[in-house]
């Protein structure tokens, strides 16, 4: 049910605003939240896909109907949940999926389409909720990243591009709000054993040829990786709530081995070509 539908509440500690409930990582960070004593208000597509979460924590729980590509809505969901609980005290970005294929074989189709979900969607939300952040001298913007947010791979080009984008918007963000006491949390999850891979939710591009070599080990890496990920999506929510309760929260949160050895391994590639090229970098300005 809507929150359009419901009358105004007094809600139980923090009121989260959480997109992507239905499944995966976003259902475990509600999870998590409620069992902290807080409120959630599960924003999806489909309402109903909240039952069982609403039935388990009565009263905490309110569905939001909201498929986050569908910008004009936004504002009017904001709206919905600000009039029954009157703040939001943490935004939780969750919603996406999956896009496997070379970047000359992604159209302009499913790229703007993946931008839709992984970065305007967001970025609308964002703002929508920034005003009563502001106005309340607190919050939180929790934006569900990725390791290949922070460094990109063969195969998932256009997927990056969209975190990459969205991650770009937030640590400016950061800046911007820090002084109205909102934080922003960029989480860059590894593989997690949440849906994302599943079919339906992993969607390949149409394939090319002179690329298989090269792009075809990872679309059948890909369609093998459900439910073998190793990384646990319950500890991940954890993860996220301890980084909120701190005292200093970090601008970006790793989350995962794989996700750790892999952005420790590019800082360092990336340090080491900085000092290769520092004396062509630095011989570019005016001369005195």
């Amino acid at each position: 049910m809507s929150t359009d539908c419901l009358p105004p509440q007094q809600a139980a500690g923090r009121v989260w605003l959480i997109t992507g409930v239905s499944s995966g990582l976003g259902r475990a960070i509600a999870e998590a939240a409620l069992v902290a004593g807080g409120t959630v208000a599960a924003a999806v597509r489909a309402p109903a896909s909240v039952d069982s979460l609403a039935a388990a924590h009565p009263g905490q729980v309110a569905a939001v109907h909201l498929d986050i590509a569908d910008a004009a809505r936004i504002p009017a969901a904001v709206d919905e949940v600000i009039g029954r609980y009157g703040r939001i005290d943490v935004l939780v970005n969750s919603a996406g999926r999956a896009l496997v294929g070379g970047v000359e074989e992604t159209s302009d189709g499913e790229l703007r389409d993946l931008m839709e979900v992984h970065f305007f969607g967001p970025a609308a939300l964002t703002r929508a909720v920034l005003p009563h952040m502001r106005r309340q001298r607190s919050g939180a913007i929790v934006q569900i990243s990725s390791m290949g947010g922070r460094i990109s791979f063969a195969g998932v080009g256009a997927y990056s591009a969209t975190k990459f984008a969205l991650e770009g918007l937030s640590e400016a963000a950061a800046v911007e709000v820090a002084p109205f006491g909102i934080k922003v949390l960029i989480v860059e999850p590894g593989a997690f054993r949440t849906g994302l891979h599943r079919t339906g939710t992993r969607q390949e591009t149409a394939a090319i040829s002179a690329y298989t070599d090269i792009i075809g080990p990872i679309r059948a890496q890909q369609a093998a990786f459900d439910g073998k990920q190793p990384g646990d999506p319950a500890k991940a929510a954890a993860a996220i709530i301890t980084a909120l309760s701190a005292d200093t929260t970090p601008l970006r949160l790793p989350l995962g081995n794989d996700a750790a050895d892999a952005i420790a391994a590019s800082l360092n590639t990336t340090r080491a070509e900085l000092a290769a090229w520092e004396q062509v970098t630095r011989a570019t300005d005016f001369d005195p």
